[in-house]
């Protein structure tokens, strides 16, 4: 391990660390899930919830208005100890934060109503804590993207699965296009408090925004290898996807000034600038062309940065249509391909599901 990491994980040590209850008890984990119209999947995140290892435990499910049966289901739950909660549908971000005000945990665990935990994720987690880690010190995980079977994702490392510090994890994040998954987080309620609520205006990246703070208000990541997640990722059909409606693209954009921002704060530096510029620079499909206005706000920031911001490029695949058809084509060209190819990806792999699950092959064990 660098110096550098290995400060970061002892950079907190001296600070308040976790301690058993008055009554000899462990300290109380709050699995907080936002639901909404999650029939289909809901029953299987609600069931890795309840097989964690770690023994004291509260799940709380907040339905955000659902027009399915994602409330009936889950209720299924409640006499193995589930919490389920409704209100009106006003987003992921006003349903996380509601089940945050109803918690008592003195850790949190966010998990999305799809996305599944290994049962040892929060006692692996739990343990460097345990060991004096310091509660300001912010606990990441592995992930993988699966569809239907979790027994098939792939682990794929990044430059984030590593102890660093916050500005260095924002550098990679931002300057590399990589990302964590928000389940991998474990969070005191110290650090919870310190970084404040979601962002309601956020339909898009509400997580991407909020660990941000979380980040900025934390002594930094250490990363704990062997407590997994399971991302459950359909592309086109993900509440992540931001597509063409325009409220989650200017959330996105939103978002993202408030990224560079964040990191800006940490240090102004070229190193930064540069991080932010592909930041930008990848990007900027979200808006191009069909918000030229948002385009035009982002050249001014990079100019701010000192560089330009160009108009983005197309791979091969694309180029051809742009020069033939022009911007106007490209886009929905861009994504009816990106659907089917989802779609295709999707049904093969329900159809292998069902095979297994008649055969009595695992899951996550």
């Amino acid at each position: 391990m660098s110096k550098t990491r290995e400060n970061v994980v002892k950079a907190s040590v001296s600070d308040a660390t976790v301690s058993v209850s008055g009554d000899g008890k462990e300290p109380l984990v709050s699995i907080l899930i936002p639901a909404y119209n999650a029939e289909q999947f809901i029953a299987d995140t609600i069931r890795s919830a309840i097989n964690q290892t770690w023994p004291r435990k509260e799940i709380i499910v907040v339905d955000d208005g659902s027009r399915d049966n994602t409330v009936a289901i889950a209720r299924r739950f409640e006499s193995r100890g589930a919490k389920v909660v409704q209100q009106k549908n006003q987003g992921a971000a006003a349903a996380r934060n509601a089940a945050f005000s109803l918690s008592h945990g003195d850790y949190i665990q966010w998990l999305d109503a799809d996305d599944l935990l290994e049962p040892n994720k929060i006692a692996g987690q739990m343990r460097a804590f345990k060991e004096g880690i310091g509660n300001r010190i912010l606990l990441s995980s592995p992930w993988a993207r699966f569809m239907y079977r979790p027994s098939r994702a792939q682990f794929v490392p990044s430059a984030l699965w590593a102890d660093l510090s916050p500005i260095e994890w924002l550098m990679h994040k931002m300057g590399e296009n990589v990302f964590m998954q928000t389940a991998t987080w474990l969070v005191s309620r110290e650090l919870t408090e310190a970084a404040g609520p979601w962002d309601t205006r956020l339909l898009g990246d509400d997580d991407g925004e909020y660990f941000c703070r979380v980040l900025l208000a934390s002594a930094g990541v250490h990363f704990v290898p062997g407590a997994g997640v399971y991302y459950r990722a359909f592309g086109f059909n993900s509440l992540s996807y931001i597509g063409r409606i325009p409220q989650k693209v200017e959330a996105q954009w939103l978002s993202m000034q408030l990224h560079i921002r964040y990191l800006r704060s940490l240090e102004d530096s070229p190193r930064v600038h540069a991080a932010c510029m592909q930041y930008l620079r990848g990007a900027m499909n979200y808006f191009y062309p069909e918000r030229l206005d948002i385009f035009r706000q982002a050249q001014q920031l990079a100019a701010e940065l000192g560089e330009e911001l160009q108009v983005p490029e197309l791979s091969w695949k694309y180029a051809w249509i742009q020069k033939l058809f022009g911007w106007e084509l490209v886009k929905p060209v861009q994504v009816r391909v990106g659907k089917f190819r989802w779609t295709v990806a999707a049904v093969l792999d329900k159809a292998l599901y069902r095979i297994e699950s008649r055969n009595g092959q695992p899951g996550i064990e």
